[in-house]
This record gives structure tokens, sequence and C-alpha cells, in this order.
């Protein structure tokens, strides 16, 4: 279920399916990297103000699912206007700052970002762009990135799928709000 939060910005409304902490898994793959599963924690808060601060933290899992490398992390701000155009403006850990634009799709919690502008660090590794699509489907944050370097065409290079971390503060809230279910408990499953 997506929750609008009552001081949640007008604005940003449509971008509410991605509000919350994320955790889940995926797999990354490009040319030049070892192919690898993930781990990875998503943030998606806001302030009030018209935009959602977003911060991604990844790791390596060996074969049992255990940490054990840091991968990449990024951090950023996501806005969305009337016309339902999104932009993001992002930093990463390996020296790459992003502007990304998109939309959101029609009648459905999905997000389609190309890169617009890319700033490299002298330490960074080759990147010139890249594209991302985000959705939510059942309940879950799943999302793929595609990247170009210029090497290597564009093509997809992680993807994960998310599920939505509920804290202990979050849970205590959920009891206290059980007033709708029977006595039982039973019977609102039947």
């Amino acid at each position: 279920m997506i929750e609008i939060p009552s001081d949640l910005n007008p604005s940003l409304v449509p971008l509410a399916f991605l509000l919350g902490n994320w955790a889940g898994a995926g797999v990354t793959d490009f040319p030049g990297a070892e192919k690898a599963n993930f781990g990875q924690e998503v943030s998606f808060t806001h302030d009030g103000r018209d935009f959602i601060e977003y911060r991604s933290y990844t790791w390596v899992l060996d074969a049992e699912g255990n940490k054990v490398k840091p991968l990449e992390s990024e951090s950023g701000y996501w806005r969305v206007d009337e016309h339902r155009k999104v932009e993001v403006v992002m930093v990463r850990d390996d020296g790459v700052v992003e502007v990304w634009y998109g939309e959101l799709a029609d009648k459905k919690p999905q997000i389609d970002l190309v890169t617009d502008a890319v700033a490299r660090t002298a330490a960074s590794a080759p990147y010139t762009g890249g594209k991302r699509l985000y959705g939510y489907v059942k309940g879950d944050l799943m999302w793929v990135g595609e990247k170009q370097t210029p090497e290597v065409p564009l093509r997809p290079y992680m993807s994960a799928q998310l599920k939505k971390v509920v804290t202990p503060e979050e849970v205590a809230d959920m009891a206290r709000n059980l007033g709708d279910l029977p006595d039982d408990g039973i019977a609102f499953f039947k």
C-alpha cells in the first residue's frame, strides 16, 4: 500500500511510492568488472520541501549472501513537476555527478530516467551516460540501470528487487491501529 504523508509537499505526491527505507538484492554485470550478486539499502525521505532526498548503498555478496565488500554508494535529490516530468541530481562515490531527466508512466508507479549531463573527476572510471527504470510492483521497488562508456555501448549493468523495511516504531504504530480487525484476528483473512 502506498501511503502519502500529511506533511509531504503536494508537488511530490506522484513520487510518494518511493518514500521509505528499502532493502534487497540484485545482480551487477558489466564488461571489465566482475559479475556479482549485491545487497542494497535505499532510502527516500522528505522534509516538507519540494524534493525527495535519496541515498543508496550497495555491497558485494558471497554465495551464502554475506557482505564481502562495498560496491558503490550514491545520493541525490528527486523532483517532479506538474506534467509528471522527473529530474534527479545524483553524486556517486566513484567521482561521478549526474543530472537525470525522465517521466512518470501514465497510470502506474514507474519512472524512466536518462542522463542529461555527466561530470567526472580525473580519478573516476570512464562513463558517458545511463538509463534507469524504477517501478513499484506488488509492494516491492524494482529497478534496472543501464550505462555506457566510450568503449561499451549502453547496456544493462545492475538490477535489484527491494522490499520495504519496517522500523520498530512503524510496527508499534501498526499495532496501535489494529482496531479494524475482528476480535479473533482470523476472520480478517477469510
